[in-house]
């Protein structure tokens, strides 16, 4: 076969399986539940045959909502969570169901990394994952990741990426002026220096690794509450995975990877889930659409996934409304420059023309809550 006909193939079967997977989110919500009854049955036998134990990584409404949905169908699994990283009223919920919390992984001194320490060291986790990784190459520039920095600003990949003179790779324009000033010179441009560190490694300090680790430990792999509709970069992924992935590196289950919004808290109501109060009450708008009266989605207090695309009032301004003392922190003074002078996230978000210094007029209606994440950062 030649390799034409091979890509080509590729192509189909990749198309095939995005096709019927998006037959299957479109089924309705009967049918999605014992579909993810089934895949998570199917997991755990499989997992069983393999000699492996299963946990819930649990975080925020979705995934605990997961939780009890996996005890409804007979699969008692531990649920383990780093609950430090969550909102108050989630580690309330954590505690009373019996949430195994695992600390912050471990730094080279012998203490624990935690939020502040990972922003003042690596930078701070803005925009979305991919960009934020991408950015942090451009600042930390070295002969080693010189090829795939030029692919970043350029789109061209070079040898190692088949001669593409247009891939995905590049950065978007208009996050090349703000953060490629260190390639001015190598590449000929005219961008923008930040006077601030970009990184994606808190996820992986804060919560991948130590619960990587616990399932080491305890030869143990997730089930997890990801859903294909939140978009992202697991999307893609998910459609072409399917709910349970046996990988040589990762195996996972995501039972509600067919899910939408609306499927998984009309989940969380015929399960009876004890809702965080930061998400006030699971109600019902005029057009018969669920919401959660509170946050839609929660994630680290300092989790800047995605900021750029919500409109205001934003999340910062929502934890103002709620905490003044930990968002004052947060805003203005949870890192120290060269000069020991204080800032945060504020600097961050005036740098990006994102405004948080007033108090928005408009109420804190739902519709105006809902997020469109772009990375899988927040739950």
């Amino acid at each position: 076969m030649t390799e034409n006909c091979i890509e080509k193939n590729k192509r189909l079967n990749t198309g095939n399986k995005i096709a019927s997977f998006r037959v299957k989110q479109s089924m309705p919500y009967e049918f999605k539940v014992n579909y993810a009854r089934i895949r998570a049955w199917e997991f755990y036998n499989e997992c069983g045959k393999r000699d492996l134990d299963c946990y819930v990584s649990v975080g925020g409404l979705d995934s605990i909502t997961l939780f009890f949905f996996l005890k409804s169908i007979g699969i008692d699994v531990p649920a383990v969570s780093v609950s430090s990283l969550e909102d108050v009223s989630i580690q309330k919920i954590h505690k009373q169901i019996g949430v195994i919390s695992l600390p912050p992984a471990v730094r080279t001194d012998g203490t624990r990394w935690n939020k502040q320490k990972l922003i003042q060291e690596f930078g701070f986790p803005v925009l979305s994952k991919e960009i934020a990784r991408k950015i942090e190459l451009l600042q930390n520039p070295t002969p080693n990741n010189k090829t795939i920095r030029h692919a970043i600003v350029t789109g061209e990949t070079g040898e190692y990426g088949g001669f593409q003179k247009h891939s995905k790779m590049k950065l978007a324009q208009k996050w090349l002026e703000k953060f490629g000033g260190l390639e001015n010179e190598e590449e000929g441009v005219n961008y923008q220096i930040a006077s601030f560190k970009v990184s994606s490694k808190c996820c992986y300090y804060l919560k991948e690794k130590p619960c990587s680790d616990w399932a080491k430990e305890h030869n143990c792999v997730p089930y997890l509450g990801l859903m294909a509709s939140e978009g992202g970069r697991r999307e893609k992924s998910l459609m072409l995975n399917g709910c349970n992935y046996f990988g040589k590196g990762t195996i996972r289950s995501a039972p509600f990877a067919i899910f939408n919004r609306q499927d998984l808290l009309q989940l969380a109501l015929d399960l009876k889930v004890p809702v965080p109060e930061i998400y006030g009450s699971i109600l019902k708008d005029e057009d018969g659409h669920l919401y959660t009266s509170g946050e839609q989605r929660t994630g680290c207090s300092m989790c800047g996934f995605g900021i750029q695309l919500e409109k205001r009032p934003h999340r910062f301004d929502r934890l103002r409304e709620r905490n003044y003392k930990e968002w004052d922190f947060w805003m203005n003074r949870c890192c120290f420059d060269e000069n020991g002078t204080p800032y945060g996230w504020g600097k961050v978000l005036d740098y990006l023309g994102i405004g948080w210094r007033d108090i928005p007029e408009a109420e804190f209606a739902p519709e105006q809550m809902t997020l469109k994440i772009n990375d899988g950062g927040r739950q």
